[in-house]
C-alpha cells in the first residue's frame, strides 16, 4: 500500500509540474535574519556543518563577495523588495521607520508580470505588506515557540509548534493550492537566527559538547576606532549581553533579572516542552551557581552559551531549507525554478567581542548568498563579483521577463548567473549607509564605500571620524589607516570614488555635511 501511494504521488506531482504552461521559472526566496556566512559550512570557515544548505551551494553557485546595504532588518528588506537604497525606499531605521507600502515594489511588478506572489514569515515593516496574492506573517519580531500569526484577512492565530517548522509548514501548504499553470515567486522569510537563539526542543541538548574557538581579535580594544568603542554590542558587558535574556542562565538571587519580556517569551511553550526546557537550562543555571564565574571567564562563558543556541537555532534552520528542496524534487519543480538562500544581513560570532550587526565591517556588512539555477543558468561554483541586496529585486524581474525600472538602483545578476564576461562592465564598489542612532546598541550614523581591497567610513551626526582599512593586509579591520600619510594617495582616491558613488545613487549626504 505504501508504495502504491508513492507510485501515485510521483504521477500526480509529474501532472501538476506538466500543467505550468507558462515556461517562465518559479523562484522560491530564503531569507533568514541574522545568518552570517561565518556559521554556514560552504564558505569554509563555519564551526557547525550546514548540510541542506550546502546542497544549495553545491549545486548552484555561492556568492564569496555579497553585501547588504543597510545592515539592520527592517531597513534590508525594504532595499531587498524595492531594489533601492534606503534613502530612495524611505525605510532607514527600525525605530521610527513604517514601510511606503504604496511604492512600486519588486513583488507588485512580479504580479504585473503574471507571477503569482506569496509572503510566509517575518515582515518586520511595519505597515500591511502590499503586491502579495497571500500572506501570512509574524507580528514584529515574532515568537519561536508557539508564534503568532497574522493573517491576511487582519485576524490573528497562536499556531503550535517552533516557528521555523511552521514557516515551512505554511509554505508548502501554499505551494499546494496555488494555481499550477503559472509561475510563482514565494517569499520565505525565518525569524532564525534573530536573538535570542531560542532552541527547539529536539535539538536543546545539541553542541553541549563542543567548544567554540574564540576569534583572534575576541579581546579587541578598539583603539583607534571611536565609534567602536562607543558601541553597546560587547559580549563582556552585562548590560548588552544579558546573562538571562541572551544566555538563559538564571543568576539565584536576583530576581530582578527575570523579566517581563524574558518570561513572556518562554511562557509561550506548552507543559511537555516547557518542562524540557527548564530542566536543562535550570541544570545550566544550577551548575553556574556552584561554580560562579567573573571576568575574563565569564566572558567566554557567555560566548560559549551564545554560540551554543546560535548553532541550534541554525541546526532547525537547515533542516527546514532541506525539507523545501526536498517538495520542490518530489514535485518536479527543483529544475524550473531559481531557489535563493540569504539573510537580511551578517552578524558577529565573537569578532571584536561582539554580537549584533549594524556596523559596516566585513562581518556584518558580508550576507551570505547560495542560489540553486533553473534550466538556462550554466554558471556552477563561486561568484566572485560583488553584488549587493539591491540586485535582487532587478534580478527576479528580468528572470520573469519583465522590464525593469530605470528608478531600480540594483544590477540584475543574471548576467553572472549565465555566465557572461562581465570583465570590466560590473561595479568595482558598493555603497552603505546606516542611519539609526541613538537606538539599541548605540552603533553610530556611518556610510562608506566598500571596493576589492579597500574600505572607507565616515561616522558622523554626533561624531565625525574616518576609517580607512587596507582588507589585503588587515582583513579583520583592526587597523585604522586614516590620517597616515602612507595612504594618503588612497585615502583620495577612495572619497573620490564615495564622491561618486553618492552622486550616482542620488544620496549627496557628504557635501549636506560640510
Amino acid at each position: 500500500m505504501r508504495k502504491t501511494y508513492t507510485l501515485v504521488s510521483i504521477l500526480m506531482a509529474t501532472v501538476h509540474a506538466a500543467a505550468q504552461t507558462d515556461a517562465r521559472p518559479n523562484i522560491v526566496y530564503i531569507m533568514t535574519d541574522d545568518h552570517t556566512e561565518q556559521m554556514m559550512s560552504a564558505y569554509g570557515h563555519s564551526p557547525i556543518q550546514t548540510p541542506n544548505l550546502d546542497r544549495l551551494a553545491h549545486e548552484g553557485v555561492l556568492f564569496s563577495e555579497s553585501f547588504v546595504a543597510n545592515s539592520l532588518s527592517g531597513p534590508s528588506r525594504a532595499c531587498m523588495i524595492t531594489g533601492k537604497h534606503s534613502h530612495k525606499n524611505g525605510f532607514t531605521n527600525n525605530e521610527h521607520g513604517i514601510f511606503d507600502g504604496s511604492q512600486q515594489t519588486m513583488p507588485k511588478l512580479m504580479q504585473q508580470a503574471g507571477y503569482q506572489t506569496a509572503l510566509i514569515g517575518k515582515w518586520h515593516l511595519v505597515s500591511k505588506p502590499t503586491g502579495f496574492d497571500f500572506y501570512d506573517i509574524l507580528p514584529g519580531q515574532g515568537d519561536y515557540y508557539n508564534p503568532t500569526f497574522i493573517h491576511q484577512d487582519g485576524t490573528r492565530s497562536v499556531e503550535k509548534g517552533y516557528c521555523t517548522n511552521i514557516i515551512t509548514d505554511k509554505s508548502i501548504a501554499w505551494m499546494e493550492q496555488r494555481d499550477p499553470s503559472r509561475p510563482f515567486i514565494l517569499f520565505v522569510h525565518h525569524k532564525a537566527c534573530h536573538r535570542d537563539w531560542l532552541p527547539e526542543m529536539k535539538y536543546i541538548r545539541e553542541f553541549e559538547d563542543q567548544t567554540f574557538e574564540l576569534p583572534d581579535n575576541f579581546r579587541d580594544t578598539w583603539e583607534g576606532r571611536t565609534a567602536a568603542q562607543q558601541q553597546e554590542m560587547s559580549i563582556a558587558s552585562s548590560h548588552d549581553m544579558d546573562m538571562v535574556y541572551d544566555t538563559k542562565i538564571y543568576i539565584p538571587g536576583d530576581h530582578t533579572r527575570l523579566t517581563d519580556d524574558y518570561l513572556g517569551k518562554i511562557s509561550r511553550l506548552d507543559s511537555a516542552d516547557s518542562q524540557i526546557y527548564h530542566q536543562f537550562y535550570d541544570s545550566l543555571s544550577l551548575s553556574f551557581k556552584q561554580h560562579p564565574l567573573e571576568g575574563d571567564a565569564l566572558t567566554e562563558y557567555k560566548f560559549q552559551r551564545y554560540m551554543r543556541d546560535y548553532a541550534k537555532v541554525t541546526r532547525s534552520l537547515d533542516d527546514n531549507v532541506g525539507r523545501l528542496l526536498n517538495y520542490l524534487e518530489e514535485n518536479h519543480l527543483l529544475d524550473n525554478t531559481l531557489v535563493v538562500y540569504t539573510s537580511d544581513q551578517g552578524f558577529y560570532m565573537g569578532e571584536h567581542g561582539w554580537f549584533d550587526k549594524r556596523f559596516m565591517y566585513e562581518e556584518s556588512l558580508r550576507t551570505p548568498l547560495v542560489m540553486r539555477l533553473p534550466k538556462g543558468y550554466e554558471r556552477r561554483g563561486e561568484v566572485s563579483d560583488m553584488v549587493q541586496n539591491i540586485d535582487y529585486a532587478p534580478t527576479f524581474l528580468e528572470m520573469a521577463g519583465a522590464p525593469i525600472p530605470k528608478d531600480i538602483q540594483g544590477e540584475s545578476l543574471v548576467p553572472l548567473l549565465k555566465g557572461k564576461n562581465t570583465q570590466g562592465k560590473w561595479r568595482k564598489a558598493i555603497y552603505y549607509h546606516f542611519y539609526e542612532y541613538p537606538a539599541e546598541h548605540a552603533v553610530k550614523r556611518h556610510y562608506g564605500i566598500r571596493t576589492g581591497g579597500w574600505k572607507l567610513i565616515h561616522f558622523y551626526n554626533d561624531i565625525d571620524q574616518w576609517e580607512l582599512y587596507d582588507l589585503k593586509t588587515d582583513p579583520t579591520e583592526m587597523h585604522n589607516l586614516y590620517g597616515n600619510p602612507r595612504y594618503a594617495k588612497q585615502q583620495k582616491r577612495l572619497h573620490k570614488q564615495l564622491l561618486k558613488l553618492q552622486k550616482k545613487y542620488d544620496d549627496p549626504i557628504e557635501s549636506q555635511l560640510k
